[in-house]
């Protein structure tokens, strides 16, 4: 009788173990507000196969984004998922990221230290190669696709209201006069660069490799990262003729103009801002949304493929599903089109989780963080969480409707010096600094967030107590705006 070494009963413990683990199929939307899911409650879009998830797993409701240094909103959700730092470290390890993939500190590596094989497809946006992180790596997509105003930028000039005034796809669109753009002619480019929508590109290679891990023994990690539905919001015809734009109807918080948004970093030179016209029209809030809600349909049409994909590999009963966005949008909310603000259509995502003993057709009320699905992963797969790691696994609170959230509030932020959030409970506090203007809401009785209760005598001692806790956070989170200075008369909140 041969008997092993201790080396190779080491390589078959580890093997065994790793056949015993979990899949993972992350699926990753880009700007896809919670509010639009049809099972979330939303009647206006159609979402069959998202709806399948919601229906087969757990909803968690109250999932948000910290918010970002950039514009670019995505950067900073991605960058924490990835290196599992809150939002101002995650910032100050960009410079570092090449040494963290050099010592497998990233999500990816950590995971396939653990046994799995790691594939990534779609949109990155972390300043780290991708293929330094994962084992397999195909049709990386950058931040949005090439549009009018990209297209200036890498042409060295810089926008002004006339040059946007000239863009196809931007600042429209007006009504009774004629658009030139269309979000289904593929002479724009676009999404279609290449020839084929690049949701169908990925949902082309996420099928290749299920194929691939069909036949293998190693438990898989899948990171599927769409555009989608990210402007310029294109998809086929037929999408787009779903949602006829006499049948979309405004937000309730619809507004022409908000009334803060130059001094918050949102004028109408920021780009996501600047897609619709100022002030805003009932017409063009319609039509983007028409435009929105048909790109997130294409969207769930290829997700449905890449469900039929993983149930044909066999593994379906052992792999976790979470599907997520990296933060939400606007899209006509007040005044706003894009994510760079406070308000819960910005801020929080849709989050299922579906997956071997998790409940089906159930929701979380839990205040969570997006970037849990990375500390949830590594418990899944039976990982110590390095102390790096700030966020927490979704396990405890998936597995007991009753459990209590990791964290005593919610912190928001956008910008070194423009925008702050705090949520406890139902109340909200943002903060504008610069504009030196408050806005309190209750979010229980005013989800839309359009009864601003800062000005109400009988609120101030909540406002009181949440700008209390937004400087504790601060310290926590290494923000180290100096609120005061902007707000001196909420010193004596301070305790």
């Amino acid at each position: 009788m041969k008997l092993l070494c201790p080396a190779s009963l080491l390589f078959l413990t580890t093997a065994l173990l790793a056949s015993e683990r979990p899949n993972f199929l992350f699926i990753f939307a880009d700007d896809q507000s919670y509010e639009a899911i049809a099972a979330h409650g939303n009647e206006e879009v159609y979402t069959p196969n998202l709806d399948r998830l919601a229906e087969s797993g757990v909803s968690f409701m109250n999932a948000y984004n910290m918010g970002g240094w950039t514009g670019a909103v995505c950067v900073p959700a991605r960058t924490m998922m990835v290196t599992g730092r809150t939002v101002w470290r995650a910032r100050d390890s960009e410079a570092h990221l090449d040494e963290y993939a050099k010592r497998e500190e990233l999500w990816p590596q950590l995971l396939g230290q653990a046994g799995y094989e790691t594939y990534f497809t779609g949109k990155w946006h972390v300043k780290v190669e991708p293929e330094a992180v994962f084992d397999h790596q195909v049709n990386e997509r950058p931040g949005m696709p090439l549009d009018s105003w990209i297209s200036m930028l890498h042409a060295g000039g810089s926008p002004t209201l006339e040059s946007i005034r000239s863009f196809p796809d931007y600042n429209r669109p007006m009504k009774n006069e004629p658009d030139a753009w269309s979000p289904y002619a593929r002479s724009f480019g676009g999404f279609w660069e290449g020839g084929k929508h690049w949701s169908e590109v990925l949902t082309d290679d996420a099928t290749a490799f299920l194929e691939h891990a069909s036949a293998s023994d190693k438990p898989f990690f899948m990171y599927l990262a769409f555009n989608a539905p990210h402007d310029p919001r294109q998809s086929p015809k037929r999408f787009v003729d779903m949602y006829p734009v006499e049948q979309i109807k405004v937000p309730a918080s619809y507004l022409p103009e908000y009334p803060y948004k130059d001094a918050i970093g949102c004028t109408p030179l920021l780009r996501d801002e600047a897609l619709a016209p100022f002030p805003r029209t009932e017409y063009a809030v319609k039509v983007h949304r028409q435009e929105y809600y048909a790109i997130i349909t294409h969207m769930d049409e290829q997700i449905g493929h890449i469900l039929e994909a993983l149930e044909k590999t066999g593994k379906r009963d052992n792999t976790y599903i979470v599907f997520a966005a990296d933060h939400g949008l606007a899209c006509g909310n007040h005044g706003f089109l894009g994510k760079q603000n406070m308000y819960d259509h910005s801020m929080k995502v849709p989050l299922i989780v579906v997956g071997p003993d998790v409940p089906e057709n159930e929701k979380r009320e839990a205040l969570v963080y997006l970037q849990d699905i990375m500390a949830t992963t590594l418990d899944l797969a039976g990982m110590d969480k390095p102390a790096y790691v700030e966020f927490n696994s979704l396990m405890p609170l998936i597995a007991n409707p009753q459990a209590k959230s990791a964290y005593d509030a919610i912190y928001g932020c956008y910008l070194a010096t423009k925008q702050r959030m705090i949520r406890v409970g139902d109340m909200k506090l943002i903060v504008y600094p610069e504009a030196k203007r408050i806005r309190l809401f209750n979010l229980r009785l005013d989800p839309q967030e359009i009864d601003d209760l800062s000005s109400n005598p009988a609120e101030w001692p909540t406002v009181h107590h949440l700008f209390a806790k937004l400087i504790e956070k601060q310290e926590q989170m290494a923000d180290d705006l100096d609120l005061l200075a902007f707000f001196p008369e909420l010193t004596e909140s301070i305790p």
